[in-house]
């Protein structure tokens, strides 16, 4: 087993070292720990894309799931030792794929159900995991069932009941005991994202509140240093500073290397909520001037952090040194155990995301949607709008975003997956009234998806995008009468939504109701208006199962009935090509 492990771990880019105890007593001075770390799971256990019913793959050739994660785990474990290696999460574990949805939706998890999540992460020997903001996404009791299923601790030392106490463990304390040696304590401190209480405002409102990371790591970090020799925060927050929340709330939505600046003790993060690969990172803290060491594992179990402390005793146990580095799950077969004991819920979720719903008359698909209009986004669009349009009598619209590039309807025979697959966000409907110009402003905002450009090109899309995430990319449509607009990307950002009618008549002062998401509604991506407008309709659907249900209701979806082009973009007014060749 052991040339096994030596073999997967090379191929994933790590060398192996010899173990860490021996008999001297000078070497038993010294010590290596090492911690594992995933984030971001978003509900992946196997290598399978359940939209395109088939093994996961992309541009990269990245493999996911915990399946392979437990390979790379299991493999380091006999190289380094089982009881000298541990392995947090850094949070978003129960929300992401039609399996994380099916067991709290289609099948809810019971006492003595388990969440495949809870099988997995037990059977791998989880040390910890930090709560992420998507564990929300469901309801408190969905992720409290999750929680009593784990067989390890979930930590979150921002997350506030009523009375201002913990929700959940602010931290725990691992001990590492060492033959003819002293043991070791390592402090493992959970921190969840504040943005929760604007996203899922609807599940935690009144029940929990959600102070900054760095304000609550200033209480709790300084009472784990006093219990333990290393401490190791896992953090549901970005490296870097930024934040979608606006003036919402007065805490960071990612700042996780301002936490390493600021509060002294700790001695690295585990970096997860920005899904983006850090493998070594080092922050100075202000205070002591020591190094911090921050690595972020890539999404969906495409990666496995690695980081090493090596250790020297002296009166008790010295940090001398931090390191990490990421392994490669594409390096990995799936860990056969796990693989049999989560077979029947994944074949399950199959054979369910398979079904058919309905026929369709023309193939429709996302691919271009985020540069020209669609009928893929406007058969959202236009099943959101005909349901809020049952809550008012003003002109209704609807907005909506590109969230998956390769979703695509098929002409023919329509199955829950090819619909879901439009619509992979576990969002809310809720219709809010806005007027014409706070429609404007809210797509002049939606508009900085787009670079400035001088000329009508021709661009490939990748030249058009500015770095905003396509799910912060709203398009509109109206439902009874056409909403038309271009977006003169030529003009800058804040001037560029021009020919906004309604019917043919300049919005003006008109009044609206809007379809929107919850995630929207609540303040996501600091749109302007929506947050604070008059909600119209609110009746908790899933808008994802709306358009499963609308199928089924209708039973043929025919493009034609919805689908107009009513949005372009312009340069200048002249209309911008974009080639998506090549």
């Amino acid at each position: 087993m052991l040339a096994g492990a030596a073999a997967i771990l090379t191929t994933a880019g790590l060398q192996p070292t010899a173990s860490a105890e021996a008999k001297d007593e000078n070497v038993r001075r010294k010590f290596t720990l090492t911690v594992l770390g995933t984030t971001d799971l978003h509900g992946n256990v196997f290598n399978w894309d359940y939209y395109a019913n088939r093994e996961f793959d992309d541009a990269g050739h990245n493999d996911i799931g915990l399946a392979k994660i437990s390979t790379l785990v299991n493999a380091v474990r006999e190289q380094r030792g089982r009881h000298t290696t541990l392995l947090i999460d850094a949070g978003d574990t129960i929300q992401g794929t039609p399996l994380s949805y099916y067991y709290a939706k289609v099948e809810p998890i019971t006492k003595t159900k388990l969440h495949p999540m809870a099988k997995a992460m037990n059977a791998i020997g989880y040390t910890a995991a930090a709560v992420g903001n998507h564990e929300f996404n469901y309801g408190i009791p969905i992720l409290r069932t999750w929680e009593r299923q784990l067989d390890f601790p979930l930590l979150a030392a921002n997350a506030l009941d009523p009375q201002g106490r913990p929700a959940f463990r602010p931290y725990v304390i691992k001990t590492i005991w060492r033959t003819g040696g002293p043991p070791l304590k390592v402090a493992i401190v959970g921190l969840t994202n504040p943005g929760i209480a604007i996203w899922d405002k609807a599940n935690v409102e009144g029940k929990m509140t959600f102070p900054g990371l760095i304000e609550q790591a200033k209480i709790w970090v300084p009472e784990a240093r006093k219990r333990a020799d290393v401490v190791i925060v896992a953090a549901h927050s970005g490296a870097d500073l930024s934040s979608s929340l606006g003036d919402q709330v007065p805490f960071p939505e990612n700042c996780s290397a301002l936490l390493a600046e600021e509060v002294p003790g700790i001695d690295a993060i585990l970096v997860g909520h920005a899904h983006v690969e850090i493998p070594q990172r080092y922050v100075t803290n202000k205070a002591t001037g020591k190094q911090v060491l921050l690595t972020e594992p890539l999404f969906w179990g495409k990666r496995l952090s690695l980081m090493e402390f090596e250790l020297h005793y002296d009166r008790g146990w010295k940090l001398q040194k931090a390191q990490s580095q990421v392994l490669n799950s594409n390096t990995a077969p799936e860990d056969p155990k796990i693989a049999k004991q989560l077979k029947a819920n994944h074949d399950k979720v199959v054979e369910y995301v398979n079904a058919k719903v309905g026929t369709c008359k023309q193939a429709m698909s996302a691919a271009t949607a985020r540069f020209e209009d669609t009928a893929a986004l406007d058969f959202i669009n236009y099943v959101q709008a005909s349901e809020i349009k049952k809550s008012t009598t003003l002109p209704v619209l609807s907005l909506c975003a590109p969230f998956n590039r390769a979703a695509a309807i098929p002409a023919g025979d329509v199955s829950i997956r090819d619909v879901a697959g439009l619509y992979i966000f576990d969002n809310y409907l809720l219709g809010v009234k806005l007027t014409g110009g706070q429609l404007k402003d809210f797509l002049e905002k939606s508009a900085e998806y787009f670079k400035q450009v001088s000329g009508p090109g021709p661009f490939t899309p990748d030249q058009l995008s500015n770095g905003v995430p396509d799910y912060n990319f709203d398009v509109a449509a109206g439902l009874d009468k056409p909403l038309t607009y271009d977006i003169d990307i030529a003009k800058p950002v804040g001037q560029r939504i021009t020919n906004l009618s309604y019917g043919g008549v300049p919005v003006g002062t008109m009044e609206f109701a809007v379809a929107v998401n919850n995630y929207r509604q609540s303040g996501g991506g600091a749109f302007p208006h929506v947050a604070k407008a008059p909600v119209l309709h609110n009746a908790q659907q899933e808008i994802r199962q709306l358009l499963i249900d609308w199928v089924k209701e209708k039973g043929e979806i025919d493009p034609t009935a919805f689908h107009t082009k009513d949005w372009k973009l312009t340069a200048n007014g002249v209309p911008v090509q974009v080639n998506t060749i090549g």
